[in-house]
């Protein structure tokens, strides 16, 4: 007996990829398996206590989750052991590892860059970068305590008080919790997750778990409609892409005026982003029950009440503004439909595009212009990024996939014609479909 139970655990159990598709947690039973170089996973539980939020592992259930692996994930070594108690078997030998050999040539080709990344030390970062980052930060958010301290509440020094406050500190505060997000300022993900409650939870009043399980979601599946969490406000808000806003036609569903969209954009999409904010991170600290990440966050709240609740207003709400156009002239303009169930290398360069580079626009965005590398190399310092540029284009041009840059105020031009585009697909379904 004993040895057919060596026998048994040396060989193991082989699938087939139609038996790990119908494993997509929606079937009978719910099962949750997914696929990582080759070996099959269940991670039906597993999903609900992962550390970095349970719905993006299931994204991934029933499909190949190999290359969000290696780009989430900086210590392998470390996770491969918790992996180890959830193997159930692995592919068969008849199976491909790819869907195609067009996608498998793409595929091998960014593992053999990622790879020579990882050697060129690009993913390594730069603590002096990082150190004048925060410094920056601080010494705006300092002087404009200081100017209000020694000036008092007078026109000019509230002024100035609140031009820094929204339009510099807080927003570039807000990229640089983004870095600690991805782990890409300290080697040690403890070190960027400690940082980052300090910054984002106490100095900016959001908790840092809430925004990192949506974060994480977002780039596990960008532009996926029910999977990307940045779409939440479709349909409420605004109708987006072709594919969607043609259903929504043709269900005869009108929340909004979608074919005005690109008109009330500047408007309701600032305003409506503090209000979702708020009634998710509710939902968040209930369903976990972290009241702690609650009450902190609440108190960073009343930290920035500087001298009158309409100043609080009006920070949160030009901060967003910038917020909403430098994060969404990424994404809007691009693909936007349901999971397809595409390649990493894909599923990134059809969501995503890129703003010229420029010392301002590196500046003014968070170095977010380089969309395209971010999201191929999520955990990769943005310092890094201008580098490796040229290498991802030049894979995208071997490959004929096109990579896409533009001028700053082009792509805030192309966020309203994206709208104006999906709001005539809606109406032209709506009224004839």
């Amino acid at each position: 007996m004993e040895e057919e139970g060596a026998r048994e655990r040396s060989f193991p159990r082989l699938f087939t990829w139609e038996e790990v598709g119908s494993r997509d947690g929606r079937g009978q039973g719910k099962e949750q398996w997914l696929v990582i170089d080759r070996k099959v996973y269940d991670v039906s539980t597993f999903s609900k206590r992962h550390p970095g939020g349970s719905r993006v592992i299931r994204h991934y259930a029933g499909q190949d989750a190999t290359d969000a692996f290696v780009a989430f994930h900086s210590d392998k070594n470390l996770v491969k052991k918790y992996l180890r108690s959830l193997l159930i078997g692995e592919l068969a030998p008849d199976q491909p590892s790819f869907e195609s050999n067009k996608k498998k040539s793409l595929l091998e080709d960014f593992r053999e860059l990622r790879c020579a990344i990882e050697k060129m030390g690009l993913l390594r970062p730069n603590y002096f970068f990082f150190s004048l980052i925060f410094l920056h930060v601080l010494v705006l958010e300092a002087a404009s305590w200081f100017v209000l301290w020694h000036f008092g509440i007078s026109l000019l020094p509230v002024l100035f008080s609140f031009l820094s406050d929204p339009f510099v500190s807080q927003i570039q505060m807000g990229w640089f919790q983004h870095d600690l997000g991805h782990c890409s300022v300290f080697r040690k993900p403890r070190w960027n997750h400690v940082l980052q409650i300090v910054v984002l939870t106490v100095l900016k009043g959001l908790p840092a778990s809430w925004w990192n399980h949506l974060h994480n979601q977002h780039h596990a599946k960008p532009n996926c409609f029910r999977k990307d969490p940045d779409l939440n406000m479709h349909p409420l808000l605004f109708s987006l892409g072709r594919t969607l806003s043609v259903e929504l036609g043709k269900k005869k569903k009108k929340f909004m005026p979608y074919n005005h969209q690109h008109k009330y954009f500047f408007l309701l999409a600032p305003l409506a982003l503090i209000p979702f904010f708020q009634l998710s991170i509710i939902y968040f600290a209930v369903k976990r029950k972290k009241w702690l990440v609650s009450t902190a966050s609440l108190s960073g709240k009343l930290q920035k009440c500087h001298y009158i609740c309409l100043n609080f207003l009006l920070v949160r709400y030009f901060e967003s503004n910038w917020f909403i156009w430098v994060t969404q002239m990424n994404h809007i303009p691009m693909q936007i439909d349901y999971d397809q169930n595409k390649d990493w290398v894909s599923s990134q360069l059809h969501a995503t595009c890129n703003v010229n580079q420029s010392a301002f626009n590196d500046w003014f965005t968070g170095h977010l212009n380089f969309q395209i590398e971010h999201h191929l190399f999520p955990t990769m310092p943005r310092h890094n990024y201008w580098k490796v540029a040229p290498l991802v284009k030049s894979l995208c041009g071997k490959h004929g996939i096109e990579y896409k840059s533009k001028p700053l105020l082009t792509a805030f031009v192309d966020i309203l014609h994206s709208l104006k585009d999906s709001g005539e697909h809606w109406l032209e379904a709506y009224l004839h479909g």
